[in-house]
């Protein structure tokens, strides 16, 4: 078994025979990923089974939902690895080009980062969309999972690799750390020299852990304390089955709902109902209903539980929600500046003035108008699948994409020009 150190070595070796791979050669490799992937899917399934049973009684039904692998997920994977193929390749893209007065033609070009880092919790996919990203992008990839997902992780990474192999491109390219204690994340994190790039994909734990203590460049993926803000002029059936999806449709993942902002002008309208699609009717289909989790002015209307003081600061990824009655798209603006962790917003409003102030106030990486945070996603925005999202302004915010792994350098043409 390669340690840590080793594992960073071989990937750093052979980057350059990646950055130098031509289009059709990372393509080639991407679908044959996904081919072993898929002939993988028995192998893989047995070591996601491991991991589930060992994490039941640890960690939520919610989160078990997160680990969970069947063959329809993983046929997802293998989908998310070809639609990545075929994107448009973003190495080599000529990003500005201009000629100076002495006759050099100076191109600002996209090139590869070289080893990129990823760490993350539980959510295998991410194996697979990280690796089928890295690879298009001409990067090296070294991937550390968190330990209630490390056997099928380690499947889905010994998959990819035969991908790999199968079209001659090395294995190292993409390796999984084998380890999944906290000196080896530290490891990553300080391998200056080795890794040209760091992604922490996961809670806010690793993420403030990887931004306090990382010493090579490091990309700061959020959490996500989502607020939907129901305004005075909502159109109320819209606004229920924005916050219904954004609530309950996966409530463990970082896009999900986590606060719902009312105006008061329509407080006493909309909460009743929400209250009964969320908890009454849920309830009534069998489903999990949401606890509501009400400001003193939400609890004067509906019934629910008191909010408590840092509920209104809690990523829940669960069946809860947060409630509170506003006065204006200003206060409710303020409220989001004050809590929240910059991923997504959402305002429901059939008034264009108020929508242009909202979006024009929130500071967040995606803000939606009519429409659910759920849509925060690489695949949604059309980007294939996602490294993470960025919540951060330099380099990357939103969804990071292709475009996001990729650096650029200035490449300067002359024909024996002196300064």
């Amino acid at each position: 078994m390669m340690t840590t150190n080793e594992i960073l070595r071989a990937a750093a070796q052979e980057k350059q025979i990646l950055a130098a791979a031509d289009t059709d050669t990372r393509n080639r490799a991407l679908l044959a990923m996904a081919d072993c992937l898929l002939e993988d899917a028995a192998r893989i399934l047995a070591a996601n089974a491991e991991d589930v049973e060992a994490a039941r009684g640890r960690i939520s039904d919610v989160m078990i939902d997160r680990l969970l692998l069947n063959e329809a997920r993983i046929a997802a994977m293998a989908d998310g690895i070809r639609e990545v193929a075929a994107l448009p390749d973003p190495v080599g893209r000529i990003l500005s080009r201009s000629v100076r007065p002495n006759g050099l033609i100076v191109e600002k070009t996209a090139v590869p980062f070289g080893v990129i880092a990823i760490i993350y919790e539980s959510r295998p996919n991410v194996t697979s969309d990280a690796a089928a990203l890295a690879v298009k992008s001409g990067n090296a990839c070294v991937l550390r999972g968190g330990r209630d997902a490390f056997h099928s992780a380690n499947a889905i990474t010994t998959a990819l690799r035969r991908g790999l192999a199968r079209v001659g491109l090395p294995e190292n390219l993409v390796s999984m750390v084998q380890d999944t204690d906290r000196a080896s994340a530290r490891e990553l994190m300080t391998a200056v020299g080795l890794v040209d790039l760091l992604i922490p994909r996961g809670g806010a734990g690793l993420i403030r852990t990887c931004v306090e203590n990382a010493t090579v460049p490091c990309i700061e993926t959020g959490t996500g304390i989502c607020h939907v803000y129901i305004d005075a002029a909502a159109e109320v059936p819209m606004a229920l089955d924005i916050i219904e999806n954004a609530k309950t449709s996966r409530p463990s993942v970082c896009n999900a709902a986590e606060v719902c902002l009312v105006h008061s002008a329509v407080a006493a309208e909309f909460l009743p109902k929400m209250k009964k699609r969320l908890v009454e009717d849920r309830a009534a289909a069998g489903k999990t209903p949401v606890e509501l989790r009400l400001d003193p002015r939400a609890a004067a209307i509906i019934p629910g539980t008191a909010a408590g003081a840092d509920d209104f600061d809690t990523e829940f990824l669960d069946y809860v929600l947060a409630v509170r009655v506003v006065d204006s798209v200003e206060e409710a603006t303020a409220h989001i500046a004050a809590h929240s962790t910059g991923h997504s917003e959402a305002i429901v409003t059939a008034d264009d003035r108020v929508a242009a102030a909202f979006t024009a106030r929130v500071n967040s990486a995606a803000v939606y108008v009519n429409a659910s945070t759920r849509f925060t996603d690489g695949g949604e925005f059309g980007l294939g699948c996602e490294m993470g999202i960025s919540t951060q302004k330099l380099h990357a915010r939103g969804p990071m994409g292709l475009e996001e792994l990729t650096t650029y350098q200035y490449i300067i043409r002359g024909c024996g020009q002196t300064r």
